[in-house]
Parts: C-alpha cells; sequence; structure tokens
C-alpha cells in the first residue's frame, strides 16, 4: 500500500487564470487527484537513476534499429525512413524532451519500463506548474519535490545552439536564430503545453514565436510564419506519425528541409523510433537482464498475463489486459486498432488505501529530471487523473 496525502484541490478560477482550463473531466470530476503520492529521497534518486539508464538504453536500441533496418517492425511509416535516418545522423537534432512511463518504484515495488512518450508527451503544464502550486496552496515546502522540469527543458534548449558543451556557454554561440512553435487550433492543453514550451525556449535566449499549424507554410528552402518571416527550427507539438499518414505531403517536404539543411524539427524524427512501442520488444531481445523490462513480445506470451497495445497510441486507447488462458480481462476503445501490436508482460501498479492505482510518469530532459504520476483503474485511460507528489 502506498502512502498518500489528502489535500486541498486548486480552485478553478485560479487555475484558468494560469491557463489550465482543462482541469474539469468529462464526467464532471476534477483532473487534478485530491491526493499526493508520498516517496522518500531514496526513491527519487532510484526514478532518477533508471531514467538515465532507460535513456542510454533506447539510445543504443534506436542504433541497433537502424543499422538492421527493422523499421517495419516498430510500424514506423516507410515515408518517414529518411527524415529519421538524417535526423539521427547528426547531433544538431537534438531531443529537447520526453516523458517514461513506469510501474512501481514506490512500496517496495521495482520499477518497471511501460512506454517511453519521446515524441509529444504531455502533463508538461501539469508537472511544471502545478505540482508546486498544489504544494504551495497546501502550507508544504515546495522544494520537497523531484521536480526539476522548468530549468531542465530551457537549459536543453540552450544545448540546441551548445549540444555537449557547456549550456552556459549558449551566448557565446548564439547567433539570433529564432524558433516557430506551432500546435492544431482548438486544443485547449496543446496550446498551452506549447506556448509554455515557447517561453522556456525564450528564457533560454532564443528569439520564439507562435503559429497555429494551419498558418505555417512549408517549402524545400524553409520554414514560414504568416508574415513569410523564415526560422531555423521549428517545434511541432503533433505527433510525426500523424504526419505520415495525415500529411504525406508535409513528411516529404520535411524531409527535404532536413536534406537541405534549411531548418530543424523538434522533436527530432528518430524520436518516433523511442515513441513506437514496438521498441519494448527490441529493448527487451537486446538487454533481456534488465532489471527495468518486462518480458516484450510481436506475439501473444504464453503461460502469463500480458497487455496488448498498439504500437502507436495514447491514453490507454486500444489497450486490452489479457489473462495466462488468453481471456481478455480489460481493454479500452480507441482509434488505433489498426497499428500494429505489441504484447508486453503484465506488471501490477502500486494502490493506495482506496484502490486507486499509480503509473510515475519520469520526464528525461538530457537527464531525468521531474517526476509526476497518473492515478486510476486498470488501464490509465484519458479519465485518469494526474496526482502530484511530496519527498518526506
Amino acid at each position: 500500500m502506498i502512502q498518500t496525502l489528502p489535500i486541498k484541490a486548486l480552485d478553478d478560477n485560479l487555475l484558468e487564470e494560469i491557463g489550465f482550463t482543462w482541469h474539469t473531466d468529462s464526467d464532471t470530476t476534477k483532473y487534478l487527484s485530491d491526493r499526493l503520492v508520498v516517496i522518500s529521497q531514496k526513491e527519487a534518486e532510484a526514478y532518477y537513476k533508471a531514467g538515465n539508464e532507460l535513456y542510454d538504453m533506447y539510445v543504443q536500441a534506436a542504433e541497433h534499429v537502424i543499422e538492421n533496418n527493422l523499421f517495419f517492425e516498430l510500424g514506423i511509416p516507410f515515408n518517414l525512413i529518411d527524415i529519421i535516418k538524417k535526423s539521427w545522423e547528426n547531433d544538431v537534432h537534438w531531443h529537447i524532451y520526453g516523458r517514461f512511463d513506469l510501474a512501481g518504484g514506490i512500496d517496495g515495488q521495482p520499477i518497471k519500463l511501460i512506454e517511453f512518450n519521446a515524441d509529444t508527451p504531455t502533463a508538461l503544464f501539469e508537472t511544471a506548474l502545478l505540482q508546486w502550486a498544489l504544494l504551495k496552496e497546501n502550507g508544504m515546502d515546495e522544494s520537497k519535490q523531484f521536480n526539476n522540469l522548468y530549468e531542465a527543458i530551457t537549459e536543453n534548449f540552450k544545448r540546441l545552439i551548445t549540444l555537449f558543451d557547456d549550456p552556459s556557454k549558449f551566448d557565446e554561440y548564439y547567433d539570433g536564430w529564432k524558433i516557430l512553435f506551432s500546435c492544431v487550433e482548438g486544443n485547449d492543453e496543446e496550446e498551452a503545453t506549447t506556448r509554455l514550451l515557447q517561453q522556456m525556449a525564450t528564457d533560454a535566449g532564443f528569439v520564439t514565436h507562435f503559429e497555429f499549424l494551419h498558418n505555417v507554410r512549408f517549402d524545400d528552402e524553409g520554414i514560414y510564419d504568416q508574415e513569410e518571416n523564415s526560422y531555423e527550427y521549428w517545434f511541432k507539438l503533433y505527433p510525426w506519425e500523424d504526419i505520415a499518414t495525415d500529411e504525406p505531403e508535409l513528411a516529404t517536404t520535411l524531409t527535404h528541409i532536413i536534406q537541405n539543411q534549411k531548418a530543424i524539427v523538434l522533436n527530432p524524427a528518430y524520436t518516433l523510433l523511442f515513441q513506437s512501442k514496438g521498441m519494448l520488444k527490441i529493448l527487451y531481445d537486446l538487454f533481456p537482464n534488465s532489471p527495468y523490462l518486462l518480458e516484450s513480445s510481436f506475439e501473444p506470451l504464453k503461460g502469463k498475463k500480458y497487455v496488448e497495445k498498439p504500437v502507436f497510441s495514447r491514453e490507454g486507447a486500444n489497450v486490452k489486459i489479457i489473462d495466462k488462458n488468453g481471456q481478455i480481462i480489460s481493454s479500452v476503445d480507441g482509434e488505433y486498432e489498426n497499428y500494429k501490436k505489441v504484447y508486453q508482460e503484465y506488471v501490477e501498479l502500486p494502490k493506495d488505501d482506496k484502490g486507486m492505482k499509480y503509473q510515475a510518469g519520469l520526464f528525461f530532459a538530457y537527464e531525468s529530471c521531474a517526476l509526476s504520476y497518473r492515478a486510476g483503474g486498470d488501464i490509465l485511460d484519458n479519465m485518469s487523473k494526474f496526482a502530484g507528489h511530496i519527498i518526506e
């Protein structure tokens, strides 16, 4: 049984003032949990270590996929293979941030990788800003968190220029390069997240601008806003796999832009390799003795309980939990059923005294940098809750 602390909820009006408008779910329940997960300093350090080691493993696995042409196994659209290879070849295509989903790490349970949201991870706004507000509003010590997300991503934007060099040298290297930030119009969460990232880049020292995706113009020579200003960097909160399937012409143009070295796209195309849940099988092949990995396969597992999930899906959509006899115990509908499937050994999530289950979200920006939790049932879908934490 994990330890949680009941807390006073943040006022809806306060949340809306700071741009957090998605505070109430469709069933009228509050999205922010009224409990904090209590962890120890030792547990926080174990999460930090796990994220760093897992990222190194993903880098090795991606190299293995590219060298052995395993794109089909991961469900990678054919029209993104060239841009993935090109972005992988040069360090200037820098990975800004991602989020590991992890089971365990608390209540004595070992940390296990569920998946890596490497391209368009959510819960950034909640983790970076609202966790601090939850502690402050409840009269707690705001510093008692594993949460350096805002500062870590800001520093990582600087590494677009300094790369592996000291990010404090940003001002010496920076030459006025601009970043355009974009998302689809009409989604409050995505817009708030994109504008928060824009603020981080501005704090890092970049000239930045925001433009909704449909107003951005692309040709083989670059990326432009409505005023025809060109940009050296483009951050899109829009999944690479959706670009491949829904905007194939854009996929082709972006490939030419990258090949012609006219602009750099964030997060890079190679993060789609990390994003694919098919990578779980590759990781297990390469690192079968890792304490962080669950058995994973492209075929249903025999004689044990497992989870079936599409290589690309979000918020638990089209996920099934299947018992050792092949019977479906729990499932969630969704729009990703046509994607290739991966099968992962089932692991029980830690529970509180109310029976609520918790999955850790560990953000990574050059290194592990912040922790938060999602709380819900057997499958954490779009009705799961965001839970903050405190180190005691």
